[in-house]
């Protein structure tokens, strides 16, 4: 869809005037791992653990 087609009138730019990304809506995931008391680092993802 065109950005230009979303400004056209000013019911769709209320339309989509709340349509945004911030960081209050994303979520961290987490991985669990069979076992006990296991926190092993994820190499490729900063911060980020497998859990058990």
């Amino acid at each position: 869809m065109r950005m230009r087609r979303l400004r056209t009138s000013d019911s769709m730019r209320r339309l989509v005037s709340g349509v945004g990304v911030s960081v209050d809506n994303l979520v961290k995931p987490l991985f669990v791992c069979p076992g006990k008391n296991i926190k092993k680092p994820i190499k490729s993802m900063f911060d980020c653990f497998h859990f058990s």
